[in-house]
């Protein structure tokens, strides 16, 4: 499994980047500010999004939740 995590560096976002540590999976991490910006953000996940915004594979997961609830039905968890 290969993630993306689009991070403004919030507690939820270190809690995502420490669980797919744990879990040893590889993934990248993508910092608003750095490698984009507040209005790339929105444009991509919408003006709702919440960080962080994670992507597995080719698939966008979503929130740190339901980020949570892909790893659980697939028995990562």
């Amino acid at each position: 499994m290969r993630a993306v995590i689009y991070s403004n560096g919030n507690q939820e976002c270190q809690r995502m980047t420490h669980l797919l540590q744990s879990l040893g999976e590889e993934f990248h991490q993508y910092e608003l500010d750095k490698d984009f910006t507040t209005s790339q953000f929105s444009a991509e996940f919408g003006s709702e999004a919440e960080f962080p915004q994670v992507s597995i594979g080719y698939k966008h997961i979503g929130s740190i939740k339901e980020t949570l609830q892909y790893l659980k039905t697939k028995e990562v968890l």
